[in-house]
């Protein structure tokens, strides 16, 4: 691999390993967790503290994100949801289900989570911001592609044939079958498509003003969506009334 886009891997993987831990960590930490020697992971994040992206803290010997990181990411909230009635929208969701809640987006020809807040229940599926998923096959996918024209569904569909493995190629007719189900129904509820056992009902939210085609989410185990189904597309109608309408 280039040094020059290793490096970059590097500083990526020590931002997101601070996002998952949500504290001070020191050099020692880094190397262990990140699988760098220890004098690569020194002089990376030493290379991050001069720049302005980490603070040292000398006497306990840890690493911290300066506020330029979160100031970096602060026009991404209106440039992804349009405003913050979409982030109001997702606390109000996670707030009244304690399900896994996720905003995902179109990311060429794959659907992209921007924005999840996991579940506390023990038995629960893992997903994680910038994770993407297939535009055709995943249902988030499929409800993001309800949004547009049959033309740029035939369009999108022949590009993704022709990139995606075997097993992943959709038919056009068999596609809009369901993508007309969802247009119908005004959500999908996908099951067991990209992890076995897992689901999510997903909606296409209204499109904001300056911001992108958004389905909002509720993942979890099938056997829990399927009794709570009811009670979840009640809540997101419920929710976008509040907050978008």
């Amino acid at each position: 691999m280039n040094s020059t886009i290793k490096t970059a891997k590097r500083i990526f993987e020590v931002l997101e390993y601070f996002e998952d831990v949500k504290r001070p960590i020191s050099l020692k930490e880094v190397a262990a967790k990140c699988s760098y020697p220890t004098s690569s992971a020194a002089a990376l994040l030493k290379s991050m503290v001069v720049l302005g992206y980490l603070s040292y803290d000398s006497y306990n010997r840890t690493y911290l994100p300066t506020m330029r990181i979160a100031q970096m990411g602060g026009w991404l909230n209106t440039g992804l949801f349009g405003d913050s009635a979409i982030l109001a929208l997702v606390d109000y969701v996670h707030g009244e289900l304690d399900e896994l809640v996720n905003i995902s987006t179109q990311s060429d020809l794959h659907a992209q989570y921007i924005h999840c807040l996991q579940t506390s229940k023990r038995l629960r599926f893992e997903v994680k911001p910038g994770e993407v998923r297939p535009l055709a096959i995943a249902g988030v996918g499929r409800t993001l592609l309800s949004g547009h024209t049959d033309a740029e569904i035939e369009r999108l569909l022949r590009r993704i044939n022709a990139v995606c493995p075997v097993e992943e190629r959709m038919e056009l007719k068999a596609l809009m079958k369901i993508i007309n189900g969802i247009r119908r129904n005004g959500y999908m509820f996908s099951k067991h498509i990209v992890v076995q056992d897992a689901g999510v009902i997903a909606v296409l939210l209204p499109k904001r003003e300056g911001g992108r085609d958004l389905v909002l989410g509720v993942g979890g185990p099938v056997s829990r969506l399927e009794e709570r189904h009811d009670e979840i597309l009640a809540c997101i109608r419920k929710g976008v009334a509040k907050f978008l309408g």
